[in-house]
């Protein structure tokens, strides 16, 4: 595997997208999901150029970031979280983007270490109701933003969303339409929000078209998921 060549081909995509849709490059963060690759392989693709990685499996990405601890990386946590894990998280990431319920969102305020920023906050939205995905569901929405913007040591950034997974690209257009009208709604009652994380290396592009701040890209950089053993 080239990284260096795939992580060309990604950004060069991304630039690609934003230019067809009249998006600035630099109101776009690509994020490599390194989550079951070795550090390594994180080593390999901050070297080609990338500053921000997003983990879901809280013990293999601990272990990667003491190996990595020499390098500026920002951490990004995007799995599901145990109320259990919540203070190696704050510990420990500089983003988490899969915070969806008040008890999380609350243990992970009074966990950040006073001497470390503001913990850097998305809410996960279950726009779609999908009950298999976890998320805040719409009408809960506005509950957990007061809540994010009045805690200290939480720095609200926005939202996170995943919508079902779709082929077809007009279809993947139409969900991300749904999910800037709602982001856009929210923006205008909480101005602080600045990030909105939606799109994959599979619909990356109906992302960027539809006004993501925030493309989480794993398979394109690092290739074929390693399996957890």
């Amino acid at each position: 595997m080239n990284m260096l060549s795939n992580v060309q081909k990604v950004t060069s995509g991304l630039k690609a997208s934003c230019s067809k849709y009249n998006r600035d490059i630099n109101g776009l963060k690509l994020l490599a999901v390194s989550k079951t690759h070795p550090a390594s392989a994180i080593q390999a693709a901050y070297d080609a150029g990338i500053t921000d990685f997003g983990e879901s499996y809280l013990q293999e990405s601990l272990e990667k970031i003491h190996q990595l601890g020499d390098l500026p990386i920002c951490w990004h946590f995007i799995g599901p979280i145990q109320s259990n894990k919540t203070r190696q998280i704050a510990e420990n990431f500089d983003w988490v983007h899969s915070v969806d319920r008040e008890k999380v969102l609350r243990r992970l305020a009074s966990q950040r270490p006073a001497n470390l920023p503001p913990l850097n906050v998305c809410l996960q939205t279950n726009l779609f109701n999908e009950p298999q995905k976890q998320g805040v569901t719409e009408p809960k929405l506005a509950e957990l933003l007061e809540l994010a913007l009045s805690l200290p040591h939480i720095k609200l950034r926005g939202l996170m969303v995943i919508p079902p997974k779709n082929e077809d690209f007009d279809q993947q257009r139409q969900q991300f339409k749904q999910v800037k009208r709602l982001f856009s709604d929210l923006k205008g009652r909480y101005p602080e929000m600045d990030t909105l994380s939606m799109g994959m290396s599979g619909d990356s592009e109906a992302a960027i078209a539809e006004g993501s701040t925030m493309v989480r890209i794993g398979t394109a950089i690092f290739g074929q998921r390693q399996v957890k053993t």
